[in-house]
């Protein structure tokens, strides 16, 4: 995903040379108690092999032998609102970032405010998710992960999204009904129940659950930690079979 410029492979032969300059001239001096001689034969190796240095980090700048190129994935967590997929896919972004990675993270909440004219009809959400998984598509091509967290319900829009991506991970946070509606801490599933929501998802919306996702975690007896590992284990997995392929 980076490449190395040339006044990065100057200033690190320049910082390795003055470190093995050193060292050659405190050797000289030791063996033959000569200032003079050490710094000299100090002098010319700096000057000789900073040349040969940067001539050897050009050349196998442009070698392919030994690199691995690691193909990125879109992380799509779905379920239930209150399932926890949000909470766990922020844990699994943060995780990938550490290791290196360039993450992109879409939640169903924060990509409504660039798209505030969505609505929660069936036709509504499937055209909000197909403009998400083409965002999510260009973004894997180009080098990025993306973790997304859409309740996104209907089997149809996550088959739709799979197709617009190369290596799509649909992650089901299976997470039942009940469970959910306790963790309600802004009081939609109240709301919806007593009909001043409409279209919300488990409620007088259904929820197709996945019929083949690619991981299924449960929350139930979970901590965030423990459900957050298996998706990085199935990162691992992949990114393993994608460099082999």
């Amino acid at each position: 995903m980076f490449r190395e410029t040339h006044s990065r492979s100057v200033i690190k032969a320049i910082s390795w040379r003055v470190l093995g300059t050193i060292a050659t001239s405190a050797l000289v001096f030791i063996f033959t108690r000569r200032w003079a001689l050490s710094l000299a034969v100090g002098a010319f190796e700096f000057v000789s092999k900073i040349g040969l240095f940067w001539v050897h980090e050009r050349v196998w700048d442009r070698l392919h032998f030994g690199r691995e190129e690691i193909k990125p994935l879109v992380l799509w967590f779905t379920g239930l609102s209150g399932s926890g997929k949000s909470t766990i896919s922020r844990w699994v972004a943060d995780r990938l970032r550490a290791q290196g990675y360039r993450v992109e993270q879409l939640d169903g909440d924060t990509v409504r405010h660039i798209f505030p004219n969505t609505g929660f009809t069936r036709p509504e959400r499937h055209e909000h998710l197909k403009r998400v998984g083409y965002l999510a598509g260009k973004l894997e091509k180009n080098g990025v992960f993306v973790v997304a967290s859409f309740v996104s319900p209907y089997e149809e829009s996550r088959q739709t999204v799979r197709a617009m991506c190369e290596n799509f991970v649909e992650i089901f946070v299976d997470t039942p009904l009940e469970i959910c509606e306790q963790r309600d801490v802004k009081g939609l599933y109240g709301k919806a129940r007593r009909g001043e929501i409409r279209n919300f998802t488990g409620i007088d919306d259904p929820y197709e659950r996945p019929t083949s996702p690619e991981l299924v975690l449960t929350t139930t007896g979970q901590s965030v930690e423990e459900a957050g590992s298996k998706v990085l284990e199935l990162v691992s997995r992949r990114t393993r079979q994608g460099i082999m392929n």
